[in-house]
């Protein structure tokens, strides 16, 4: 059931949010994919393996990798118009890793990670680029869909098959590693279309706030609710996404 969980969950919400993106804008496709597509899985992944309390540990220390999701959108949107999509990535995963080691050494409670969550992302729209006007856009590929399927996958694997070794605080900080950003933005800045890239990673930010909602619920509630908690933090992610999007 596990492995199960790792090939296919994830892949099937990122080629899902793909598909939403292509038929409402970039800008719809970066909310959903901010929206813990693949930190999700990878928590409700560990709470089958590690239980409630790894769980609710990993979970507050996740709202300080929402930070580094901020910094990764900063610095794709930024690297993507000047590189091409290999070296925005690995110079946007560097950085990210960066910041992960940094953030490691913090220990706070979850309505303190939620503080820092929020700030980052404000912070984050505030330092994003200007949107430039969207070009023609290119047909896709036939492989793009399965591509993305496959890389979403395999990232999400070495995550979660890392958790045992890495801990609670590892893990947690790691649960919201820009997967799924990167899979759809690499893929959208290979396409060469580096405006939709910053439409993206704007939206992105906006379903960031979600994300924090959804990390927040299932700290506070996988103890006492067990798996239930996913289900109300979910709830809780995209009504609060919904209100961030329509405030901005």
């Amino acid at each position: 059931m596990v492995l199960l969980l790792k090939l296919f969950l994830a892949p099937v919400l990122v080629v899902g949010s793909t598909l939403a993106g292509r038929r409402w804008g970039p800008g719809v496709a970066g909310i959903l994919v901010a929206l813990p597509v693949v930190a999700g899985p990878v928590l409700f992944i560990t709470f089958l393996q590690h239980g409630a309390e790894f769980t609710a540990e990993a979970s507050a220390a996740s709202l300080l990798g929402v930070v580094s999701l901020a910094v990764f959108a900063v610095v794709f949107a930024r690297a993507a118009r000047r590189f091409a999509w290999p070296v925005t990535l690995a110079v946007s995963w560097l950085v990210v890793l960066a910041v992960d080691a940094g953030l490691s050494w913090l220990d706070v409670p979850a309505l303190a990670g939620l503080g820092l969550a929020v700030a980052a992302t404000v912070a984050a729209m505030a330092a994003m680029p200007e949107r430039e006007p969207a070009g023609t856009a290119r047909p896709w590929s036939r492989w793009d869909l399965p591509g993305r399927a496959v890389a979403t996958a395999a990232l999400v694997v070495a995550v979660t098959s890392a958790s045992s070794a890495l801990g609670p605080d590892w893990t947690g900080l790691l649960a919201p590693f820009p997967v799924a950003l990167s899979v759809v933005a690499g893929f959208v800045h290979a396409g060469g279309e580096p405006a939709m890239v910053a439409r993206t990673l704007a939206g992105a930010l906006t379903g960031l706030f979600g994300f924090s909602a959804f990390c927040l619920g299932v700290s506070v509630l996988v103890q006492p609710l067990g798996g239930y908690a996913f289900a109300v933090s979910t709830v809780a992610a995209v009504a609060t996404a919904v209100l961030a999007s329509r405030l901005r």
